[in-house]
């Protein structure tokens, strides 16, 4: 089943460590089929030196097993969620990338001040509420997908305009139309964040970059008329 997309998203697991994007197994990447209504996630706890497309696990948006041999990431009840409740993307990726988790733990919105933000996020990246004891200790995997969801809603944020989020005290998910997507979008959350941290210990004027600015940035590359790039 899914023997295609199960060798795609082992290559998509296998660029996390090649972008410095994981530690040890601290990553995971996943993609959808939405006509089966499933999807593929890397396995939980292996040392990506260890995998093969054979080892990736295939789920229902409940999060339930369909096939494989191994448990799935302890994140899958998340991007099972996500892909419920986010119908556009195809793709997922959560990491713990020192930057990105250095907002996260700040408990601290990830500012668009400058045009490298701006070209692949249409604004400040969010960070979510803290999780309640409650909400840990019941379902936790599933109650930080619901977290992520009511930051979007709360915040009136499209989750395609702003494809990633800090979720509080634990690190960041990234995501896109592909799961290579949501993987560049990882690495551009990663290294925005680090360019970010070093503006602040620079000044604590307001750097946030002007509305026409982010614009002209974002819609060059993401608008009805972008010009970034080769004409397909």
């Amino acid at each position: 089943m899914l023997e295609s997309l199960k060798k795609y998203v082992y290559e998509q697991n296998m660029r996390l460590p090649k972008l410095n994007l994981v530690t040890f197994t601290w990553g995971n990447v996943s993609a959808v089929d939405r006509d089966k209504q499933l999807f593929v996630i890397k396995p939980s706890g292996v040392a990506y030196d260890e995998l093969t497309p054979d080892d990736m696990v295939v789920c229902d948006f409940e999060g339930n097993v369909v096939e494989g041999h191994l448990n799935p990431s302890s994140d899958t009840p998340t991007h099972a969620y996500l892909y419920q409740k986010f119908p556009k993307i195809g793709g997922i990726v959560h990491t713990h990338s020192p930057w990105a988790v250095s907002f996260a733990q700040a408990g601290m919105d990830l500012p668009a001040l400058g045009t490298t933000h701006a070209d692949t996020f249409y604004g400040p990246v969010p960070v979510s509420e803290a999780l309640t004891k409650e909400e840990i200790e019941s379902d936790y995997e599933k109650n930080t997908g619901i977290v992520i969801e009511r930051t979007f809603k709360d915040h009136q944020i499209d989750p395609m305009a702003v494809p990633a989020v800090l979720v509080r005290q634990h690190g960041p998910f990234a995501w896109g139309e592909t799961a290579a997507k949501a993987v560049y979008n990882a690495k551009v959350l990663e290294v925005v964040a680090q360019m970010a941290y070093h503006t602040l210990q620079l000044t604590r004027n307001d750097s946030s970059v002007p509305q026409y600015l982010l614009d002209k940035h974002y819609y060059r590359k993401h608008g009805k008329d972008a010009y970034y790039g080769q004409k397909k």
